[in-house]
């Protein structure tokens, strides 16, 4: 497994809200847009701030802390549908089809790990380049979805570029200050290890998928022993672990093809590779369970030779870190 990518500080982008987001995250899954969504975001952002800012800011991973959310979705029951919308009229004024589409409105906080020289300037300057990064992206598409105004009227709701400590003694009560501003809200963090333990421990076939579909849900079931004092079988469920989600955490290839073999490909000199989405687990976690800014970024990673692009978070290997 590849290790996070250095940063020397970190650009925060609080209070973030986003409208008609795009709330169908793979093939499998709804209900938040993917983290490689978010990654897409930032390295938008990196492009367009290279010929504003130059070389002097590097963006390399990004974190997500969902403060509130509104799928736009009707209910009945244990059944949901996504509320769409009817397109205008074609020319010739004949109704035009409806297009099955996933909207979710969100307020969030984006927090992004940075690099560059930009980081060891004054505060003055660093607040500048944060309003003017902040200003970029309110132009920008978060995950399909427009960014509204936001009202910043108090101190932590304007975006900041932080340098990260250098004595490592001053980072956990510098960390902790900043995860405080970040309630009430939900961190998204990457659980491989319990789809691994949960395949490991299976002996059915295709235990993988088996192992991701028993983690998406809430299973319940009845003990072995019946209670003593009632003498009746209580039924129990099995989410002790927190909020896990199924989540796609990036792509897989499933076949190859040379540059210009295939009509249509945007980039003809290009080879052409065709992927189908791959999942793992992640979960919920409030801020203030963080106990460094490693767990919540997620980062892109890419290995041409077995044929993966996928996006990894640090939280499993959070205790390495100091």
């Amino acid at each position: 497994m590849s290790r996070l990518p250095d940063s020397s500080g970190l650009l925060i982008l609080p209070r973030l809200r986003i409208q008609n987001a795009n709330a169908i995250s793979s093939p499998l899954t709804h209900g938040f847009p993917a983290m490689s969504a978010f990654v897409g975001l930032m390295w938008a952002l990196q492009r367009k701030l290279t010929p504003v800012l130059g070389p002097r800011l590097r963006l390399s991973s990004v974190g997500v802390i969902c403060h509130d959310h509104d799928e736009q979705v009707t209910e009945d029951g244990y059944t949901r549908a996504f509320r769409l919308t009817r397109n205008p009229v074609d020319k010739d004024g004949s109704t035009a089809a409806i297009v099955e589409e996933g909207r979710i409105h969100l307020d969030i906080t984006l927090v992004f790990g940075v690099d560059g020289g930009l980081v060891d300037e004054g505060d003055a300057e660093r607040a500048a380049v944060a309003r003017q990064i902040a200003d970029i992206l309110s132009q920008m598409r978060v995950a399909g979805g427009t960014v509204l105004p936001a009202a910043r009227t108090w101190r932590w709701s304007q975006p900041q570029l932080l340098p990260i400590p250098e004595d490592p003694s001053d980072r956990g009560p510098w960390f902790r200050s900043l995860r405080r501003r970040w309630l009430p809200g939900f961190a998204l963090v990457s659980r491989d290890d319990l789809l691994a333990e949960a395949v490991a421990g299976s002996t059915l076939p295709g235990s993988a998928i088996e192992a991701w579909l028993k983690l998406s849900r809430l299973n319940w079931s009845p003990p072995a022993e019946a209670d003593p004092q009632s003498g009746r079988h209580e039924w129990q469920h099995d989410r002790t672990r927190g909020w896990i989600v199924p989540i796609p955490v990036g792509y897989g290839v499933l076949v190859e093809h040379p540059a210009d073999a295939v009509a249509n490909a945007r980039d003809p000199t290009v080879p052409f590779r065709f992927v189908e989405s791959l999942y793992s687990i992640g979960q919920w976690i409030g801020p203030h369970r963080l106990q460094s800014w490693h767990e919540l970024l997620w980062y892109p990673e890419h290995d041409p030779a077995s044929g993966l692009y996928r996006v990894r978070n640090g939280y499993a290997v959070a205790t390495s870190f100091n």
